[in-house]
């Protein structure tokens, strides 16, 4: 592992290197350890923040590095799959049957993703260094950007789009922690990182500098880039003044907590109902 690391940090120095049989080898075999889950791009650190209550992750630079060098060394092919036929660097990911992976065609997940068993993508995209957990459900149109991870027993329904983090390769990428309902047309990107069992309603977009304002209490709080656990979160405005006068800009609400009572299969609608809220 240690050698692997420093070929790939000597070829992110020096790109000449990548034609080193050497160099080139420790690229393919760290692409090759995401793909089969042996590597991940970031992982739980352990701490968390003294303030928020995050849960802090470590994002491995190196394996990133490893990503953008395989853009690098591979080639342009082109690649026929039954009537479908493509054309790109990165080969699409086999195995799904001795995975234990559901994909409905047209879903398609790049080599170097790793889907856990009991995944099921509809109709969607897992892109390279990304990472699905457990029985999470990748809907219909769904797209999981480059280095996500995304828990276990996660719904990810129509149309979410899930960014992706590559670059710089020192930024953490989106985060989706296990058993969060995630509804249709959702945007998360820039590394927002949304804590376990949380709802987000429909149409709620979420970057690294949204307001995220917690309005369940007396008084307001406000997060950036953190979905506390269990929250239910909606769409919401704020004013914001501009030369040109006020005008309201998208934020998101948590409008409260996710009950015991109500278990992680239940429906978005469902969450949403025991606030009398529709979306």
């Amino acid at each position: 592992m240690e050698k692997m690391k420093a070929c790939i940090g000597q070829a992110w120095e020096n790109r000449e290197l990548l034609s080193s049989p050497e160099h080139a080898q420790a690229v393919e075999e760290a692409i090759a350890g995401l793909d089969q889950g042996r590597l991940r791009v970031a992982r739980p650190s352990g701490r968390t923040d003294e303030e928020t209550g995050e849960p802090l992750w470590e994002v491995e630079e190196w394996v990133k590095k490893a990503v953008l060098l395989y853009f690098s060394l591979s080639k342009m092919q082109a690649m026929e799959l039954g009537p479908f036929e493509y054309h790109d660097k990165i080969p699409l990911k086999k195995g799904f049957q001795e995975a234990g992976v559901r994909v409905v065609p047209p879903g398609t997940a790049r080599y170097g993703s790793f889907l856990e068993k009991g995944v099921v993508m509809m109709p969607s995209y897992v892109n390279i260094g990304a990472r699905v957990g457990s029985g999470t459900m990748v809907d219909t149109w769904a797209t999981v950007g480059s280095c996500a991870q995304i828990g276990s027993r996660v719904h990810l329904s129509g149309g979410v789009g899930i960014g992706g983090v590559l670059e710089p390769v020192v930024a953490r990428p989106v985060i989706v922690e296990d058993d969060c309902f995630i509804g249709s047309r959702c945007i998360v990107v820039e590394g927002v990182h949304v804590g376990r069992e949380a709802v987000l309603g429909a149409n709620v977009c979420l970057t690294g500098s949204t307001h995220v304002i917690d309005v369940s209490q007396p008084r307001p709080r406000t997060y950036r880039g953190w979905i506390p656990p269990r929250s239910v979160v909606i769409p919401g405005s704020i004013p914001k003044e501009f030369p040109a006068g006020v005008y309201h800009v998208p934020c998101a609400l948590i409008i409260g907590k996710r009950k015991e009572s109500t278990d992680t299969k239940t429906s978005l609608n469902d969450a949403l109902r025991d606030f009398n809220v529709a979306v």
